[in-house]
């Protein structure tokens, strides 16, 4: 039976390193869906232990040049790639020096100083000599995997391009020149490794915020473990100061909670008994006790990067092409070189020297390595910057629709507002005052778990000590009537204005003040005895932050739309107060209707609680779930805004433009570079040197470009 396995592949610096490993592995029989992420440098395949060895696929592996470590099944819990990342050398925080590229670079630099100075002083038959021993060393790695791709049908590698030029350039007498192209080519390589981990740090921080250590309760009292072998039910303590552990539900204690490492937002939270919290936030006041809800290999945070690394495999339709591209374009730089060496000789007498010389050069120039890594550095700096800021995004498929997107369609409850209703106006209709008004109407609404009747008790709690909420006898819910209780030998009740009206409770004046607030999207209960006493308005609030994101997406040239199914006066009400489109009373087919025809008019992105607004997240062009880490919003939908800011929104969507930005601009260096290089190549202008620098040079520019995504670590629209 098929067998899953996973490794650490180490060395891996570049998409064409995962294209190589990928495309070799599929080739051997009983192996399937072979998955590689660049950012986590996990190897993940389906294998028939009966047709292959799990050596085979390690020696595989190796002989391509990368380090291997198997992953045992039973701890892959442990866990977050961060702890166990290592690189080419074997250990994660390995200076560059010290990794076998490094040392490589620092080798053949050390040869072709020491060649310099002795061919100054050697005599002149013996001064290409040094630098042919030079060019070798430098050249045995590079040859070595260039035969190993070879090996694995895969001819055209960057690597036998390389070994083809300076083997090449030996032979007619450019030895100088070859040993200088090898390291070049070094250095190249190393850059390529040293950005690649740059854009890893993002991602990598996150696990490095989960303790090591938790301090787990049980029978013999508390004693340290490590974080790993929490299990679901095991209660820890955390201490102030202390990050969290594990994913959790609060059991005794209320302490403000910094959830930046998982949402990116700064500002503590109040959390107390029953509320979640998740692994890697600090609690920054009070001891709490916590329940495990989620073991270490099932963590938000640990969630998060498995989200990333498998976004990888969701790659854009640019990067996409670029592969496709990458397929053709290096067999068809090996035949014009070919042609270039041997057509002006063959057909015009020209020297061989010279034409030979200019076609290894061609070879250089045509090393696609700028090209392809220009596409995923930038894809992986965003994933990381959104995963910074808590933006969840799967995949480069996604941030390219993400920033075509036109139309921007949001459900209201729980997304554009709290989703909870709060009281926003107590008119009193009798000579009472506003506090007596709330204490009848709490004890009244005291046994009731509507959120109408919980948002009345909120706010008669949130006036005080100044209230004494009275207890209220006999009270019962009457359906189509409201709520009554009896205080003090008085009955009251608390219904809608039109049963008040029915019970003769409410005059046509007051009747007239609650349509106005109706009218401004506020439900309106109606507390009366014999007469009417107040009206209390509740309304599900906006978020604070709603109107100025609405704002920002107009301002991109988007058009908001919320889509409820609410009533009209309502979803009006609300609307106008954010500045959007609406259209409410919508079924959820109907929400489904109006996101394709939103979609025939360009890309629209769904926004919503992740639950209810499921099927509407999936038909639109990009679907975002917004909400604090739930599965859903996790798995749902294209991406996920883990702090309920709906300012993220419009954040997202600037993240995914500034990285296609980032793209077009990498892929015009990459061509632009290798297309003046080319003509000038051919037209004798530069050499095999020269060749080689603009290759590293256009892959250093690449890299750079996309790093600085990451210089931006907030997306405000300040920022």
């Amino acid at each position: 039976m098929p067998d899953r396995r996973e490794w650490d592949v180490t060395g891996m610096d570049c998409a064409a390193c995962v294209s190589k490993v990928k495309g070799a592995l599929g080739q051997i029989a009983g192996v399937q869906n072979v998955e590689i992420s660049l950012v986590s440098q996990k190897l993940r395949l389906t294998m028939d232990e009966n047709a292959i060895s799990v050596t085979k696929v390690e020696e595989m592996v190796r002989s391509l040049g990368y380090g291997i470590r198997r992953l045992n099944p039973a701890t892959v819990a442990d866990i977050v790639f961060a702890q166990d990342a290592t690189n080419d050398a074997g250990a994660p925080d390995t200076p560059w020096y010290k990794t076998g590229k490094g040392r490589l670079v620092v080798t053949t630099g050390i040869l072709l100083v020491l060649a310099w100075g002795i061919s100054l002083i050697a005599p002149n038959e013996m001064k290409p000599w040094p630098f042919v021993g030079a060019c070798l060393v430098g050249l045995f790695p590079v040859a070595r995997r260039a035969l190993a791709s070879l090996r694995v049908a895969q001819p055209f590698s960057i690597e036998a391009l390389m070994m083809i030029a300076a083997i090449g350039a030996l032979f007619i007498g450019a030895a100088q020149e070859a040993a200088l192209v090898v390291f070049l080519f070094a250095v190249g390589e190393l850059l390529e490794g040293v950005a690649v981990s740059h854009a890893r740090d993002g991602i990598r921080a996150l696990g490095a915020l989960v303790p090591k250590i938790a301090l787990r309760e049980d029978t013999a009292g508390i004693r340290e473990v490590p974080a790993v072998e929490l299990r679901l039910g095991d209660v820890v303590l955390v201490r102030p100061g202390d990050r969290i552990p594990a994913d959790g539900e609060i059991i005794s204690g209320v302490s403000g909670i910094d959830e930046s490492p998982v949402t990116g937002e700064s500002v503590p939270v109040s959390r107390g008994p029953t509320d979640a919290v998740f692994a890697g936030s600090v609690n920054t006041e009070a001891a709490l006790r916590v329940r495990v809800t989620r073991t270490a290999a099932d963590n938000t945070i640990s969630r998060i990067i498995h989200l990333v690394e498998q976004a990888e495999e969701a790659r854009a339709p640019t990067q996409r092409f670029i592969d496709r591209f990458s397929r053709w374009y290096m067999p068809t730089i090996v035949v014009l070189s070919a042609v270039v060496v041997c057509l002006p000789p063959l057909a015009f007498a020209q020297a061989w020297s010279v034409w030979v010389y200019r076609g290894l050069s061609l070879l250089l120039i045509g090393c696609p390595c700028a090209l392809v890594i220009s596409v995923p550095a930038a894809i992986a700096s965003a994933l990381a910057l959104g995963a910074h800021n808590g933006l969840l995004i799967k995949g480069g498929a996604v941030i390219e629709a993400t920033a075509r997107v036109k139309t921007v369609a949001l459900d209201k409850t729980g997304t554009l507002t709290l989703g909870r209703p709060d009281v926003t106006d107590i008119i009193v209709l009798d000579s009472l005052p506003e506090t007596q008004v709330l204490a009848v109407a709490a004890a009244v609404e005291g046994a009731s778990s509507h959120p109408l009747a919980q948002a009345i008790l909120r706010r008669a709690q949130s006036n005080g000590p100044g209230i004494d909420i009275p207890v209220a006898q006999e009270s019962r819910a009457i359906p189509g009537r409201g709520v009554t209780g009896r205080i003090d030998g008085m009955d009251f009740t608390i219904s809608s204005p039109l049963q008040a009206v029915r019970d003769g409770a409410l005059s046509a004046t007051d009747t007239a003040r609650a349509t106005e607030l109706e009218a401004e999207g506020k439900t309106v209960a109606v507390l009366y005895g014999d007469k009417a006493l107040a009206l209390i308005a509740l309304r599900d609030e906006p978020r604070a932050d709603a109107a100025e994101a609405m704002r920002q997406l107009r301002n991109l040239g988007i058009t908001p739309v919320i889509l409820t199914g609410d009533n009209s006066r309502t979803a009006a009400a609300i609307a106008s107060m954010l500045g959007a489109h609406y259209k409410a009373e919508l079924l959820p087919e109907q929400k489904l209707a109006e996101i394709r025809a939103l979609a025939a008019q360009g890309g629209v992105m769904m926004v919503g609680d992740g639950i209810n607004d499921a099927p509407a997240l999936k038909q639109a062009t990009v679907g975002v779930a917004i909400g604090s880490g739930t599965d859903v919003a996790l798995e749902a939908a294209d991406a996920a805004i883990l702090r309920n800011r709906v300012s993220d929104i419009p954040a997202l969507i600037r993240l995914a433009r500034s990285t296609m930005r980032n793209v077009r601009q990498n892929v015009s260096i990459a061509l632009g570079l290798k297309g003046v290089f080319l003509i000038a190549t051919i037209a004798g202008l530069t050499g095999l040197w020269i060749a080689i620098a603009a290759d590293t040079g256009a892959t250093v520019l690449v890299t750079l470009n996309a790093l600085r995504l990451l210089r931006s670590r907030s997306l405000d629209a300040t920022s």
